[in-house]
């Protein structure tokens, strides 16, 4: 079957069709994005705004009208944080689902490290042992770490690169003293849970995920997206170091010229490595390997194992 899922995030509305059923990789079959940057379309109250709810409105519109052309046959549509900490998400909810003909689902922070958990697992199998996996989004960081396939510990922190770029830094370089602040604020935020996903044990492998991610991973020398999702693609914190440092002195149009970095995110990607660099540092990780799969491709793999129920063991008809 084909399915969709909408991904609402803080920066981009994300259609994704994939072609897929239980047992079986989801094969991508046509994506597009739409950067809508929801998290800096919130006024000083923290609501979004008429232009931006409308916007939001036609983009999932859109995304329906692609999907049913596209042939899907089910939708899987999420929010995320930014319309999970608006103070009119609800409202704005309401008009999507209205006059768009789409029922938003906000995941919690949570949910949203479980989730990306899952799809970590599904990728790299049991023998990568135990997990911890970082996801740097628009609007928040989520970590997780387990055994399993449901990790053991599931956290999420407002520190979103989007996000922080919009609060903390005022120029395009931002001053060295903004640049400092966000590293002390990010790195206390931080360090005020490692104790809480350590005490489950040591990771065995730890694994990163999103745009931010792969994108430092492409400044790094990582292989570039155009030779496949299976090329092993790694980021040390000895090369993140030196990013964060390189990244500080550049603007926003001169990182967009590096390798794997666009346009719409070079504003935002020194938030991110400074995020990536604490997070690392701070959980005592040397190195993380690239995962293709994140977020949607968790939504969808806990949606093949809802369908019909299935389970092993279950009656069959044919004998």
């Amino acid at each position: 079957m084909r399915m969709g899922v909408l991904d609402v995030g803080s920066n981009t509305v994300h259609l994704l069709l994939v072609d897929a059923h239980r047992g079986a990789r989801p094969l991508p079959a046509y994506k597009e994005k739409t950067d809508l940057r929801l998290v800096e379309l919130l006024d000083k109250s923290g609501s979004i705004g008429k232009d931006g709810a409308q916007r939001l409105v036609e983009s999932c519109r859109r995304a329906v009208e692609v999907a049913e052309d596209k042939g899907a046959t089910s939708m899987l549509a999420f929010a995320t944080s930014a319309l999970r900490e608006a103070v009119n998400g609800t409202a704005v909810l309401d008009q999507v689902r209205e006059k768009a003909g789409v029922d938003l689902q906000i995941l919690s922070g949570e949910d949203e490290a479980r989730l990306t958990f899952l799809a970590v697992r599904r990728w790299y199998g049991w023998s990568s042992g135990r997990l911890l996996s970082f996801d740097i989004g628009g609007g928040s960081l989520e970590m997780a770490a387990g055994i399993d396939e449901d990790p053991d510990v599931a956290v999420s922190l407002s520190l979103g690169a989007a996000r922080l770029t919009g609060d903390w830094f005022s120029a395009d370089p931002p001053p060295k003293e903004e640049v400092r602040a966000v590293r002390r604020h990010v790195r206390a935020e931080i360090a005020s849970v490692v104790g809480s996903v350590n005490r489950y044990g040591v990771p065995d492998q730890a694994v990163a995920s999103s745009k931010t991610f792969r994108s430092l991973a492409r400044v790094a020398g990582a292989a570039p997206s155009g030779e496949g999702p299976y090329v092993r693609r790694t980021l040390s914190r000895d090369d993140l170091q030196d990013l964060v440092k390189k990244l500080g002195s550049m603007s926003a149009a001169e990182r967009a010229k590096l390798p794997g970095v666009s346009a719409s995110r070079a504003g935002q990607l020194l938030a991110g490595a400074i995020v990536a660099d604490a997070a690392m540092d701070l959980f005592e990780v040397r190195s993380v390997a690239i995962c293709p799969w994140a977020l949607r491709e968790g939504i969808i793999l806990r949606r093949l194992d809802q369908i019909e129920g299935a389970g092993f063991g279950e009656s069959d008809d044919s004998g």
